[in-house]
């Protein structure tokens, strides 16, 4: 067990992410000083990289995974080694920036009822634009498809200050997420099934229905590489895509809602499918269809899920879904821009 001399541990879990921390940790380690402790979780990597952060950051301590078995799982076993008050994921593709930590943990410490934020994430690779996993915070239309305040679909928004303030949101971004510590593991933290892709919002659902807010802080920046684990349109990160987004809604909708919409959602996956056929791009179509068939092959553990999810319950709630549909807004009213939404169904600001 790992005993953090700081109340807050920042978690980088990493995968062959030797490049990265050259990189990425200099500057996150001088950030660090006075502030949080950095454990590296290193998920069964087969390089060097344990042995070459424990030469040149000695600083920072590691927990080592023997198997790599995705992105949740390397979480769900390095967190239970660390004890701390908060935690802050961050992915081993992330820049932070100078001044990035506190207004973090004062919005945690100030808001109790916040169970897990995230910073402003813009591309790493075109610094003026937001980036795709969080960008301005995260939400979730009336049919269970994400968007995010900045980014909605293929559009990154360029930073203008449009979204320097603090808002409550339905989910944080799992690629830089301060969170809750006890809440987390109160809460069975992420699911490690998932592998890969919207663990974190299935995590944040369920804070939610236990009463606790979700946030977005837009005094703190970080920048994201991305796609440098699962390139981004690649079949394996489609596939996690369409298969965790059925299991999100099966795992989180209250019953009222569940026996119709997700019918509705396997029509609109269909059509993507056909869509995919009809352009020839038979790579999309058989991750679709693979999706689908992981998704119903193993539909009796993900029940059981649901039967846990729903157990935890405390405070049901619908707060921070936007009650219309993102894929008409997006596509059929050309509403590329978050700005361009009827935001105030959703958005709450928070002093």
């Amino acid at each position: 067990m790992i005993y953090c001399q700081h109340d807050t541990a920042v978690v980088v879990l990493s995968y062959n992410g030797k490049h990265l921390h050259q990189l990425f940790f200099p500057e996150l380690l001088q950030e660090a000083k006075g502030n949080y402790d950095v454990v590296l979780v290193d998920n069964a990597s087969t390089d060097d990289t344990a042995e070459y952060v424990r030469t040149h950051f000695p600083e920072v301590s590691i927990v080592t995974i023997k198997v790599n078995h995705g992105f949740a799982n390397g979480y769900y076993e390095g967190l239970k080694e660390i004890n701390a008050k908060y935690y802050v994921l961050l992915s081993a593709d992330f820049e932070i920036t100078p001044g990035w930590f506190k207004p973090l943990h004062q919005l945690m410490e100030r808001h109790p009822e916040i169970g897990a934020c995230q910073p402003k994430i813009k591309y790493y690779k075109e610094k003026e634009k937001f980036e795709y996993a969080g960008a301005g915070g995260g939400f979730i239309d009336k049919w269970g498809y994400l968007f995010c305040r900045g980014r909605i679909f293929f559009t990154l928004e360029e930073d203008k200050g449009q979204y320097d303030n603090t808002i409550e949101t339905f989910w944080a971004s799992g690629g830089c997420m301060f969170i809750n510590a006890e809440l987390y593991h109160k809460l069975g933290g992420l699911d490690r099934d998932l592998y890969a892709h919207m663990e974190e919002v299935d995590l944040c659902w369920r804070m939610k229905n236990n009463g606790y807010k979700i946030a977005y802080c837009g005094a703190s920046t970080v920048y994201h590489i991305g796609g440098s684990v699962i390139s981004y349109g690649s079949p394996q990160k489609i596939f996690y895509n369409y298969r965790n987004s059925l299991i999100l809604l099966l795992k989180n909708l209250p019953s009222s809602r569940l026996w119709w919409l997700l019918p509705f959602r396997l029509i609109l996956d269909g059509v993507s499918g056909a869509r995919a056929l009809l352009k020839g791009d038979f790579k999309e179509l058989k991750a679709i269809v693979r999706a689908h068939w992981s998704f119903f092959m193993s539909f009796s553990s993900w029940w059981k899920k649901r039967s846990i999810s729903k157990s935890l319950i405390t405070e049901p709630t619908m707060n921070c879904i936007y009650p219309k549909s993102i894929i008409w807004e997006y596509f059929a009213k050309k509403k590329k821009l978050y700005t361009e939404l009827d935001t105030h169904l959703i958005e709450q600001e928070i002093r």
